[in-house]
């Protein structure tokens, strides 16, 4: 190959496929148009973005709840990267069964893993098979409107407990507690909103391992949960605990202290007869509490009845310990939300152990170790399903760093120019959506929005509505398409 059409040249540009379009896949996309080799001229890149879902962002669309206050920063952020033109979204293709490695491989230089993690990480207790035992990323994905998920969820129980003490047990508990009504200002979709309108839940309990100075969730969660009409907060001055280490980290953390003095505030503040609460909806947050068993009863055998929690205390180092103490909460439910797990992917090494691509640094390696040329990942699937999104773009960075270091030894794609892969998903017969239907289909949950609005609110309730997320796969991929042509 001559050096006027060597890779990264103008005639011949690198290219790199991106697979997953939440913020791990946007970021790194952009990082590379951003890089100094590209910025001096000394490189071009042509980027293509993929995802299994119909529409962008991933996890931001379908794991965060509809009324966390920064959804609407994050998505203007990514929209804005996307909607410069220079990298192409192609939305409703599968990896591993609309496109393979083989296939990438043969059109792309490069390719980056960005699938995330989306599977609740297991909780090995007894009664957790019971029916009322859930998944709190499967109850997120469906009250986020998920496409591949049913449309309905069983909200029977009067009495639920959230276990785990991070960003999604306290997502979980508040759209639990929450009363729809006061949701629809969000994009919730009708039947979610109809599912929650008829819950019956009276008292939503969140459990946590060790104590108030140990918590993973962020001062924002907790104010949100502050936030909730008609729903008293009860905490439980047996749980406030501290050790040396939580004093440590008290002093040492701006983050902790922020929110241990939330807490210690609100149980100051509340009456110590509960009965002059007069909500009509209970959050208990519980601390000190580690989970032993689900259990069921005589009369409705298999169905959950209550948990079992041993009693925990602080050892000293900010970790806990068992007392020996046990204690039971009748509950009708149970949502583990202990963190996410990631998913192996079709022809890739995969730890199950970690629940990660094996990697160096992003370069993703083989069952022995060693670099595969050309394969990369960033996000969840790098480094597992902690850190916010700051820690994402870092990661997105070194991963990118390690790609256009390793440039000049990728393994050529054989097809590379722009259209060959648009022309095997259109020989595959698959209906894959573009940029251009992303906004088609963002115009139209903003309408639908609108004119709920317009008509005097919705299901009775006087509400400005934004948006109103459309649910259905075949709905979104037949709105994307209206009107888009198959060259994107």
């Amino acid at each position: 190959m001559s050096s006027s059409t060597s890779v990264g040249s103008a005639e011949r540009p690198l290219r790199v496929a991106v697979v997953g379009s939440g913020p791990a896949g946007v970021y790194a996309a952009d990082i590379i148009t951003k890089s100094e080799a590209v910025k001096s001229g000394e490189l071009t890149v042509s980027i293509d973005l993929f995802d299994r879902y119909p529409a962008p962002y991933g996890l931001i669309r379908y794991g965060v709840a509809p009324d966390h206050p920064r959804i609407k920063g994050i998505v203007n952020a990514l929209h804005k990267v996307l909607d410069r033109g220079d990298i192409r979204f192609f939305g409703n293709v599968e990896y591993g069964t609309d496109l393979t490695i083989e296939d990438l491989r043969t059109h792309y230089d490069a390719v980056i893993f960005a699938t995330g993690a989306i599977k609740d990480a297991d909780l090995n207790i007894p009664g957790i098979e019971l029916e009322g035992s859930f998944g709190g990323a499967d109850f997120v994905s469906w009250y986020d409107g998920h496409p591949d998920v049913p449309r309905e969820w069983p909200l029977e129980a009067k009495e639920i407990a959230v276990i785990g003490n991070g960003n999604v047990a306290l997502d979980v508990a508040r759209v639990l507690s929450k009363h729809a009504d006061d949701l629809l200002v969000s994009e919730i979709p009708d039947n979610v909103y109809a599912g929650l309108k008829a819950s019956p839940v009276t008292d939503v309990h969140v459990f946590g391992r060790r104590g108030p100075a140990q918590v993973k969730f962020t001062p924002l969660e907790l104010r949100e949960l502050s936030h909730s009409k008609d729903v008293d907060i009860i905490l439980y001055a047996e749980d406030f605990e501290f050790d040396e280490e939580s004093d440590r980290q008290i002093q040492s953390n701006n983050q902790t202290k922020t929110m241990v003095g939330t807490l210690t505030n609100w149980i100051a503040e509340q009456p110590e007869d509960l009965s002059e609460l007069k909500a009509s909806r209970r959050l208990h947050l519980h601390f000190l509490h580690s989970p032993v068993e689900i259990y069921d009863s005589p009369e409705n055998p298999g169905q959950v009845a209550g948990m079992k929690f041993e009693r925990t205390e602080l050892d000293g180092t900010g970790n806990a310990r068992g007392t020996g103490e046990f204690v039971d909460y009748p509950v009708q439910a149970v949502y583990r939300a202990i963190g996410y797990f990631g998913s192996a992917l079709p022809d890739v090494e995969f730890d199950h152990k970690k629940g990660v691509v094996p990697n160096d640094g992003g370069r993703v390696l083989d069952a022995s170790g060693t670099h595969v040329p050309g394969i990369y990942a960033t996000g969840w699937i790098k480094r597992g399903p902690v850190g916010l999104i700051g820690h994402t773009k870092g990661d997105a960075l070194e991963t990118v760093t390690y790609l256009l270091e390793d440039r000049q030894n990728l393994p050529l794609a054989q097809a590379p120019e722009a259209d060959a892969v648009v022309e095997l998903l259109d020989a595959r017969g698959v209906k894959f959506t573009s940029w251009e239907g992303w906004l088609a289909l963002d115009a139209h949950e903003l309408a639908l929005g609108a004119a709920a609005t317009e008509a005097g609110g919705s299901h009775g309730v006087e509400v400005k509505r934004e948006r109103i997320k459309v649910v259905p796969r075949e709905d979104m991929v037949a709105i994307s398409r209206d009107g888009v042509t198959a060259t994107v």
